[in-house]
């Protein structure tokens, strides 16, 4: 059976609170052993750098699993893309997973690259699942099993892709063109959040006309802020013309709030926390009191070490992972209580970025890509797997 089709028809039988609580890690989480993931409240400081120049807590390795230019696997003459950006993991039906990756060159060269994993952790496939398409930033993973890639251009579309490249992609042209950034689906309301990465950038709501998982028809929205008794919340304002034919989406509603270039997003027991690289900020919207919140910022932080902030994971404990862009190259976990902690740490690759952290689906592994590598150079990007010693 194709498991794109598999997974869309598990979703629809799930119901909202089976996939909430498969999200929120179900049983492979409560069967999780003390070595993995679980909790990043308290993972010690970082060791010296490893053989891959990357500082790590006690306890853990590191490899890398694939290199731009280069094959992944000798399975497949497919060649890891250039300027790796934001991914994402997804279970296959004989227990393995796949880590998907945008590209984001530019010019119709970029596209999402896909890494195929056994259950043993081997890689023993690569492909692409989208081509021709340009600065594939950042995006999302569905509950329903498809990666949505979001192209960071001013006439940028997202498109529904298929990790296991059995289905073309599609475009979902009901998601806006702006430069977007990432998304993360609302199944609880019915809607996906989007995040435009412009200094005065939107933060975006597509609510489904006929219901997730269908993108194909609905209603674009944007953020305005509001403020009763000293609390700001969010007001969805809509936009007539998602595709700016005439005036840029977030210029339909002049009164919007502008975000300072919006950039990861994710969802973790009804609430949206998103990240603004202009301002080094990390917002909290919940989505059932309306209210949105600064959790962290490094302006004002007593312990400011998290700069560049960019795409976001978050652990089924709540732990929200963040990566630099820039900054020490690090990726930060800001904690339950919202302290900043390293996680991790790349040394002598000062001129890229982190992207793309992903957990695998038992969140034992933790995948992520250097953009540029060691020269500064999107050619050279490098994708890293995490995870305990003896996994």
């Amino acid at each position: 059976m194709n498991e794109l089709f598999y997974k869309r028809r598990q979703f629809l039988q799930m119901g909202i609170a089976g996939v909430s609580y498969f999200l929120s890690g179900g049983l492979a989480h409560a069967a999780q052993s003390d070595n993995g993931f679980r909790s990043l409240s308290d993972i010690g400081p970082l060791q010296p750098p490893d053989e891959n120049g990357i500082m790590l807590p006690a306890g853990f390795r590191s490899r890398v699993v694939a290199r731009s230019g280069q094959m992944p696997t000798s399975n497949s003459a497919f060649r890891w893309h250039a300027s790796p950006d934001g991914g994402a993991c997804f279970p296959t039906s004989e227990g393995g997973w796949v880590y998907v990756s945008n590209s984001e060159e530019s010019s119709q060269t970029g596209g999402v690259g896909a890494l195929r994993f056994n259950a043993n952790g081997s890689i023993v496939d690569a492909y692409s699942i989208l081509e021709n398409t340009s600065r594939n930033c950042a995006g999302g993973a569905t509950p329903w099993g498809t990666w949505l890639s979001c192209e960071e251009i001013e006439s940028g579309q997202v498109f529904e892709c298929d990790p296991m490249g059995n289905t073309a992609a599609v475009v979902r042209p009901g998601l806006g063109t702006f430069n977007h950034e990432a998304v993360a689906v609302d199944l609880q309301h019915n809607c996906a959040y989007l995040t435009e990465d412009m200094r005065d950038g939107g933060l975006y709501r597509f609510v489904s006309a006929r219901g997730l998982p269908d993108l194909t028809e609905g209603r674009l929205e944007i953020a305005a802020v509001v403020s009763r008794d000293g609390v700001d919340y969010i007001e969805w304002l809509e936009i007539s013309d998602p595709q700016g034919s005439i005036v840029a989406t977030r210029r339909q509603v002049p009164d919007y709030f502008p975000f300072n270039g919006g950039e990861g997003i994710a969802m973790h027991d009804s609430k949206v926390y998103f990240t603004t690289k202009g301002d080094n900020r990390v917002w909290c919207y919940d989505t059932l009191s309306q209210r949105i919140d600064v959790i962290y910022d490094a302006a004002t932080s007593s312990n400011p070490i998290l700069t560049g902030v960019d795409n976001v994971a978050i652990t089924p404990g709540g732990d929200v992972l963040v990566a630099e862009d820039g900054g020490n190259m690090q990726i930060v976990v800001l904690t339950t209580d919202f302290e900043p902690v390293p996680l991790l740490q790349i040394i002598g690759q000062d001129d890229s970025e982190i992207c793309g952290p992903a957990f695998d689906p038992t969140y034992r592994r933790l995948y992520f890509s250097s953009q540029n590598g060691m020269t500064g150079r999107g050619e050279d990007g490098i994708t890293y797997e995490i995870a305990a010693l003896g996994s």
